[in-house]
């Protein structure tokens, strides 16, 4: 499931910050990024709500002083985020709150994204519906504009 999370984070993120200066390939990245933890045996670290809370600390500190840098990472933590709203992970406590609500909930599992199968096709299916609308609406067909977001990260069609 890599469309549903990849295409909803850019989505909501867009339209709920609506800033030009966020790098969207970064939200993309820590939308899709927890996924792989499915190769590793469950969700881990990246499925927690205090981990993702830590890199977003993490770039506010590391970036200090750094507006602009600081605007350009924080697209990680927003995808993580997103993340975890995407896939229900909110829904599972022994996860989303670790360590606080028990330490023994890490690995071992399956984690949420590939526990819908075969109905995550749906909701890959409706990632890919709602990538056509964002190819129109941010008009992604026109070369500059694609350009813009895959070497910048910039989606061209949010306001400045």
């Amino acid at each position: 499931m890599l469309l549903w999370f990849a295409v909803l984070a850019l989505v909501l993120v867009a339209q709920v910050f609506d800033s030009p200066n966020l790098d969207y390939r970064l939200v993309v990245l820590g939308a899709v990024l927890p996924v792989a933890e499915g190769v590793l045996g469950g969700p881990w670290l990246l499925h927690t709500l205090p981990f993702c809370g830590a890199v977003l600390f993490a770039v506010m500190l590391v970036a200090r002083g750094r507006r602009l840098a600081q605007r350009r990472w924080l697209g990680i933590p927003i995808g993580l985020f997103a993340h975890l709203v995407l896939d229900g992970t909110w829904a599972r406590t022994e996860v989303f709150w670790w360590p606080f609500a028990g330490t023994g909930a890490l690995g071992g599992s399956s984690v949420p994204e590939f526990g819908r199968w075969p109905g995550g096709l749906a909701f890959e299916a409706v990632g890919l519906l709602v990538g056509l609308w964002v190819w129109r609406r941010y008009g992604l067909g026109e070369p500059s504009r694609r350009e813009a977001l895959l070497r910048d990260g910039r989606l061209t069609g949010v306001r400045a």
